[in-house]
């Protein structure tokens, strides 16, 4: 064990962190986690798998190195590594080998990533949190949603501060193209480039990094049979999972669109307990999400009649493991907007009366955001109507109502134009 612990700190040896560990700077994301370091709670950083959580560990360690933390007090061990022993005395045995190599004074930096893997992780924490208070930092990582409600909400409340890390932004993304964004107007035509590439390749790291499109696609292969596979076939213990991968591709296909479970149950030949059940795992593993439709009805929102939308962590992936049809970029671009509301840690439905809109946010105050995107060169005259709807259906409760467009700039009749990708930055909201 002495070993792999040395192996996966290498800068006990050389005194910093190895640049191909630490790849390419999210700033978006760092930002809030250099400000946790200093208090006592645990980090819990959250996402889908390869969306480049261990990266962010590496950067923060390098931070640390930077600021003055001695290397020998910082431990870091990937518990996705292929363990023969998944039990929680393994933590122990990682602890007690990186104590007795450095035998570190002061406070200890203790990264763990994929920690989910190792059962009852939560009490080996909690004990190790308590024991050392002050003195000790965790900050952990997961690929799985539940480990913070299940876990979390008993042994370990009061005790974590926890943020779920998205696939790339499109300011990422820019960033990570080492593109400079001045002017949005006089550079509009090189970031729509962007932002059509975006639009189909997501936004995972390595894929962002890498041109060769038959690598791209084999690697978001491995991503979906990983997340399938390893997360819900063999940690659910799934029997018929010939039928979850039919499920999977067949909600990647249809992202945007109203479904209910009665329907999917039909078109899969999967009973509708079953439909619920791995929805809900596929959810759990951050590969898609459910819509509820809005209601300040909260039994009126999750009535199991009422169909759902779904859409997909990332377009990327979307595309490699669904059956995609050249029509697909208004259903991308939709997806998008769905994930940047997720992003910005918004409280996201859809609604329908006569029309259907794609978005609403409730809005802390109670207020209510309406957003339709419409992904063509002309604005379909139902969008704008079924807004107006929407504003009219809850009076005084609107405060804002935006249609993200291909290329319409402006305001009118009460609805804010703004391109999508000029929104996807941040610029007009």
């Amino acid at each position: 064990m002495k070993e792999i612990v040395k192996r996966w700190n290498p800068w006990w040896l050389y005194g910093k962190v190895p640049e191909t560990k630490k790849r390419i700077a999210r700033p978006e994301t760092l930002g809030w986690i250099t400000k946790l370091l200093n208090i006592k709670e645990i980090i819990c950083i959250t996402g889908v798998r390869r969306c480049g959580k261990s990266t962010i560990q590496f950067q923060i360690i390098d931070h640390l190195i930077e600021n003055g933390i001695a290397p020998t007090n910082i431990l870091y061990f990937n518990l996705d590594e292929p363990l023969e022993d998944k039990s929680i005395s393994i933590l122990d045995s990682i602890f007690e080998n990186y104590i007795e190599i450095n035998n570190p004074s002061g406070r200890k930096y203790i990264f763990l990533d994929e920690i989910q893997n190792i059962e009852n992780w939560e009490k080996w924490l909690k004990k190790y949190y308590d024991l050392y208070d002050i003195d000790i930092k965790f900050v952990i990582t997961g690929s799985n949603s539940t480990m913070l409600s299940d876990k979390m909400s008993t042994l370990l409340t009061g005790r974590v501060i926890s943020k779920t890390v998205y696939p790339l932004s499109f300011n990422e993304y820019l960033g990570f193209m080492e593109f400079e964004l001045k002017d949005t107007d006089v550079q509009r035509s090189e970031v729509v480039h962007h932002f059509l590439n975006y639009l189909n390749n997501g936004g995972f790291p390595e894929i962002v990094l890498e041109t060769d499109v038959d690598i791209n696609h084999m690697r978001l292969n491995e991503y979906f049979d990983s997340i399938l596979l390893r997360d819900i076939v063999v940690g659910k213990k799934i029997r018929e999972s010939s039928k979850l991968i039919e499920l999977a591709n067949y909600a990647l296909t249809n992202i945007s669109a109203l479904l209910s479970y009665m329907k999917i149950s039909k078109a899969i030949g999967l009973s509708v307990s079953s439909v619920k059940e791995y929805l809900r795992y596929l959810e759990q593993a951050y590969l898609i999400y459910q819509l509820n439709f809005f209601s300040y009805s909260i039994k009126t929102s999750l009535a199991i009649q009422k169909p759902r939308k779904i859409y997909c962590i990332d377009n990327g992936l979307r595309n490699a493991a669904s059956f995609k049809f050249s029509s697909d970029e208004g259903k991308l671009a939709e997806n998008s907007a769905f994930i940047e509301l997720k992003r910005r840690n918004l409280d996201v439905y859809y609604w329908k009366g006569r029309r259907e809109v794609d978005f609403v946010v409730k809005n802390k105050d109670n207020t209510l955001m309406g957003v339709n995107v419409t992904y063509s060169d002309v604005i379909d005259e139902r969008e704008i109507k079924a807004l107006l709807e929407f504003k009219e259906n809850f009076q005084g409760r609107v405060s804002e109502l935006i249609l993200l467009t291909r290329n319409v700039d402006k305001s009118e009749d009460g609805i804010t134009y703004i391109p999508i990708w000029k929104w996807l930055l941040g610029s007009g909201e």
